[in-house]
């Protein structure tokens, strides 16, 4: 979202970002702070909370009030709730004759219900029926466009498959410190990203390689204290750091191998930006993953599987140049995954759609 917000930015758009207030810590106010100078249209936050419930009529009606008056020529909602709210809300527009395209990336959200769920079966007729209100359906990945068409349908809609990206700056290698740790994890502190895999993985580890290994995990989120309590009880308080959320590449020069061991993901950016910055990567076999690592890739694991996680990660620090062997080459990784070709990709889009109107 931010880089996309820059570039559209630096193009000449004109950008702003409604989202939720209640979420985040005082390491996603300060990136909100950074992206300001290129939101013209302003950062405009609202209680919009995860779940459905009744405070979503609320949030609706704020962010209604908001947008009206910004006037956008296009809405793209980001998530399950971001794709209900722009849709509904560019629908509401065009009905008082606005002149705005609704655009919709699911990014993994809605398409993570179960088909055999009474919820997943309400949800994927949710999201059947707001294809009537759609201009275009963005993918980040092929992953997730196949997910969607298995559990919802073909979209009767426009849809696309565009990449995420990283900004130029964001391609750096990032050296690690002299004391840095054997591993590290970086993300959201909740049993979906598998922090909790991570942690038993590594007591396998260190027995695998027969010796005492080191490692950290980075991030705020809802299941923190479970993880502090986990580490605590199984006696590796002093082997596996426990730190809140930081600028990704401070995190990254603690450590030369990222560990993303998530039970569902779309496209997460920590597998990019460990790429970019020429870490070694270990990740689950789940969502768009595999499309940048590629199918046949050593680096990949079962997701949930701790003694999968283990096997490869004591490979990843016994094998001598185990990342030359098992990483993507990077200038063809930068050429697929800019945020630059992000970015004119997603404008060519916007611009065929608002042509329709």
């Amino acid at each position: 979202m931010r880089d996309l917000a820059e570039q559209h930015s630096r193009a000449g758009h004109e950008v702003g970002i409604v989202c939720d207030s209640t979420t985040g810590s005082e390491h996603e106010d300060r990136l909100f702070e950074q992206i300001m100078p290129y939101l013209a249209l302003g950062l405009h936050r609202i209680p919009i909370a995860r779940s459905v419930g009744f405070g979503d009529v609320s949030a609706l009606h704020k962010s209604y009030k908001e947008i009206k008056e910004l006037r956008p020529d296009v809405l793209h909602g980001h998530g399950a709730k971001g794709g209900v709210v722009a849709r509904t809300i560019g629908s509401a527009l065009r009905a008082k004759r606005y002149r705005v395209a609704r655009f919709y990336s699911p990014h993994g959200g809605s398409l993570h219900f179960d088909q055999a769920s009474l919820s997943g079966r309400a949800v994927f007729a949710a999201e059947r029926m707001l294809e009537r209100l759609t201009d275009a359906i963005i993918f980040v990945c092929d992953y997730e466009r196949r997910t969607y068409e298995t559990k919802i349908g073909v979209p009767r809609c426009a849809h696309r498959m565009i990449y995420n990206g990283l900004s130029d700056r964001d391609f750096a290698v990032i050296p690690s410190r002299s004391d840095s740790l054997h591993f590290i994890y970086v993300g959201m502190l909740r049993d979906l990203k598998g922090p909790d895999v991570f942690i038993e993985a590594f007591a396998q580890t260190e027995r695998m390689v027969g010796h005492p290994l080191s490692a950290l995990i980075v991030g705020d989120g809802p299941d923190r204290d479970k993880y502090r309590d986990m580490i605590e009880q199984r006696g590796y308080g002093r082997r596996i750091g426990l730190l809140p959320a930081m600028p990704v590449k401070e995190a990254f020069a603690m450590s030369n191998i990222v560990v993303v061991p998530s039970r569902a993901e779309a496209m997460p950016y920590i597998v990019l930006e460990a790429l970019a910055a020429g870490k070694s990567l270990i990740a689950t076999r789940v969502g768009g993953i595999p499309e940048v690592l590629g199918e046949d890739s050593d680096a990949l694991v079962e997701p949930g599987n701790v003694q999968d996680l283990a096997r490869v990660m004591a490979r990843a620090v016994t094998t001598p140049d185990w990342h030359g062997a098992t990483m993507p080459e990077p200038e063809a990784f930068r050429a697929r995954f800019s945020a630059s070709t992000m970015a004119e990709q997603m404008a060519d889009l916007y611009r065929e759609r608002l042509a329709r109107h």
